[in-house]
């Protein structure tokens, strides 16, 4: 009895180190570090891309473009140390579908397009698909500060409002894929689910650590493995895994995509797992301060 109690035992025990031996090692900086530190992650579904920015030595802004474009286009032009692809937009009439703000300014309206607010699945749902999440820059007095948050949420006192990318939904602290209508369900109609949640895919994700760092990740899909990618609630997981306490999803599938140091790196391929590269609307940007 006690010699079968020790093997049950040990063979937990085996178990439990083999799972944390499994789980990405978090490599959050410290608020003492000024180095962007950038890391692959090849899981068994997906090869994940993250970079890590430490807000001491670096800013995060973004950029929009009229028409659509390639990160290494956005880096050039903005002279960027990295670039991520952020806000939703219309691949049939590349017009926003995600609220953008550049330097106090609002630069990209959803309301403006056509498609989106005159969509008659959509109208019932269009209240909470105005108000999903966003990425946003603060100048609060003389320091800067990253957030998360509802569009319609107030910009915190004694604070102004610089930048600002819609994305959605919230992955952390919970997943908020109902309460920002990307998951719907309708007595007419059925369910609905515009990012297909809970299946893998290509996905762009922005966060925000305890000590206001900012973690970028794309997870990519994977040649020779199908279904690849990550779901939702799995994106959500891997960044809680890598010391996220705040992030939202950004424009996944074949809008997914990092640049960094000289390099871009697409998170689609076709079936002959080959790389698909196809231009966005907005990006957020890494620069030195």
């Amino acid at each position: 009895m006690r010699k079968t109690l020790l093997l049950s035992l040990s063979f937990s025990l085996g178990l439990l180190l083999f799972s944390i031996s499994h789980i990405p090692a978090p490599s959050v900086p410290t608020t003492a570090e000024k180095t962007i530190r950038y890391q692959t992650h090849n899981l068994p579904s997906s090869i994940v891309h993250t970079l890590l920015i430490p807000t001491q030595s670096h800013t995060v802004t973004l950029a929009v473009s009229p028409q659509l474009d390639t990160l290494e286009n956005f880096a050039k032009k903005y002279g960027a140390i990295a670039v991520l692809n952020a806000g939703f937009f219309d691949p049939i009439n590349r017009k926003t579908t995600s609220y953008v703000t550049q330097q106090s300014k609002l630069v990209a309206d959803p309301r403006l397009n056509e498609r989106l607010v005159n969509n008659p699945d959509l109208i019932p749902h269009m209240d909470r698909i105005l108000n999903r999440s966003e990425f946003r820059r603060y100048l609060c007095g003389k320091d800067w500060r990253y957030d998360l948050a509802l569009h319609n949420e107030a910009i915190p006192q004694n604070c102004t409002l610089i930048d600002a990318v819609g994305g959605g939904p919230r992955l952390l602290p919970e997943l908020t894929a109902q309460k920002e209508a990307f998951i719907t369900t309708d007595p007419h109609r059925g369910s609905r689910d515009a990012l297909g949640s809970r299946q893998l895919n290509a996905r762009t994700a922005v966060g925000i650590t305890r000590d206001g760092n900012i973690i970028w990740v794309m997870a990519a899909q994977k040649p020779n493995t199908n279904p690849s990618g990550m779901s939702l609630p799995e994106l959500a997981e891997f960044m809680q895994n890598l010391g996220v306490e705040a992030a939202i999803n950004l424009d996944g599938g074949s809008s997914s995509a990092l640049y960094y140091q000289g390099k871009a790196f697409s998170g689609k391929i076709d079936s002959k797992g080959k790389q698909i590269q196809r231009p966005v609307k907005s990006v957020l940007l890494v620069k030195n301060k």
